[in-house]
């Protein structure tokens, strides 16, 4: 058990670990409080080598850290990497390369849709985690000896996981699958939070241009606030109450302070008055340059959808793939009213896999049907029409 909290002493480790070819990592944080995660405790370990740093240990340099994650040669080791690399990102503007999320190479091999650590754990390692000090105060010191036990054990454990999920990748020749993900969670705009695109989350709440506009301000004014403050959006505005302004779009302080939900006296605060700023802000938008609505497909092409819902789980089983891994219900729904859909299910091995069977089942030219309780596809070839076509009707 190895808990740093000397800047020296986290550099010669880190020093120690750029040797090896992987170094697995996992970080326990705090942001109940905050808009930025605060790190409160780093885990790192190699073949050799596993430790705990105390990021909050006074004068620590993680320079020494920082540098290992950036380094080309060493591949970082995650499970459920995207909050790990976030806190990178903000800290030291740094994403973690190569990169390998041990949650997504699951999905790949089977494990089903975003699988837990301790499930992994439990199923490769054969072992059961202690979990008493998971939703400890991480920020208080000194730490425990459990608290130190615990952080480690999950990068410990995560080094077994790492090789037997990479062996099994590799001797199927799915390695590459995992590109477009790593792709994903390795590009800065995943961690960039940009106030003018906080409205994302909530666009599907927008049923009209005027609703949209006024979203787009409000959220921008919320988010601009919550990182500036660094404090939850909660604490600046609650979504329900967000969403009702959004609706009712008041423009007096009487109208804001008359909606049900909105905090009394708040509507006369700098708080409310930048609010009913943002309402105008939106209202005076040119409804011709905001972007467009996009309607809830659900419901649309239904029995399309259905089908295709089949036969993904069909070839998920059959591969021994997570099904969302190959494509998602929106994704289904975008291909069932378009085949030429720019959609992940349509390229690359999720094509080959999934992306072209969906297109010959929407064209009759793939059958599900059931074979020992189990659903089967039935494929159609022009041979086989043209031989139908041809033979003699009964006499």
């Amino acid at each position: 058990m190895s808990l740093v909290t000397d800047s020296g002493e986290l550099a010669a480790f880190c020093q120690s670990f750029a040797k090896y070819p992987y170094v697995t990592v996992d970080t326990e944080f705090l942001r109940e409080t905050t808009f930025w995660p605060k790190v409160c405790v780093i885990q790192l370990a190699c073949d050799d080598h596993a430790i705990a740093v105390d990021a909050l240990a006074e004068g620590l340099d993680l320079s020494p850290f920082f540098e290992l994650m950036a380094n080309a040669s060493v591949v970082k080791v995650f499970h459920a990497a995207r909050q790990d690399i976030e806190i990178v990102w903000h800290l030291a503007k740094i994403i973690p390369a190569p990169l390998f999320d041990t949650q997504v190479a699951a999905m790949v091999c089977g494990y089903g849709d975003q699988i837990a650590y301790g499930e992994l754990a439990q199923s490769i390692c054969k072992v059961t985690l202690d979990k008493s000090s998971r939703f400890t105060d991480w920020s208080r010191r000194p730490l425990t000896d459990a608290q130190i036990v615990y952080a480690i054990a999950d990068v410990t454990h995560l080094r077994d996981i790492y090789k037997s999920l990479r062996q099994r990748l590799e001797h199927t020749g799915r390695l590459h699958w995992l590109t477009d993900e790593m792709a994903s969670l390795c590009n800065t705009e995943t961690y960039q939070q940009s106030p003018e695109r906080a409205w994302e989350r909530y666009a599907h709440r927008a049923r009209k241009p005027r609703d949209l506009a006024v979203l787009m301000e409000l959220t921008a004014w919320r988010e601009h606030e919550a990182q500036s403050r660094d404090v939850p959006r909660s604490r600046v505005l609650k979504d329900d109450i967000m969403l009702e302004v959004v609706s009712a779009a008041p423009r007096t302080v009487e109208a804001l302070g008359g909606l049900r939900a909105f905090p009394r006296g708040m509507e006369r605060s700098r708080a409310g008055a930048e609010i009913l700023a943002a309402i105008e802000r939106g209202l005076a938008r040119d409804p011709k340059s905001l972007p467009k609505i996009e309607r809830d497909r659900r419901g649309g092409g239904g029995a399309t959808v259905e089908l295709l819902k089949v036969l993904l789980r069909q070839v998920a089983e059959k591969q021994g793939v997570a099904a969302k891994m190959i494509a998602t219900i929106d994704e289904l729904e975008a291909l069932a009213g378009d085949d030429h859909a720019d959609v992940p299910a349509m390229k690359g091995w999720r094509r080959e896999l999934f992306g072209a069977k969906a297109l010959q089942l929407k064209h009759g030219r793939l059958a599900l049907t059931v074979e020992n309780n189990r659903v089967v596809t039935l494929e159609w070839h022009e041979a086989q029409d043209e031989a139908e076509t041809a033979a003699p009707g009964p006499a």
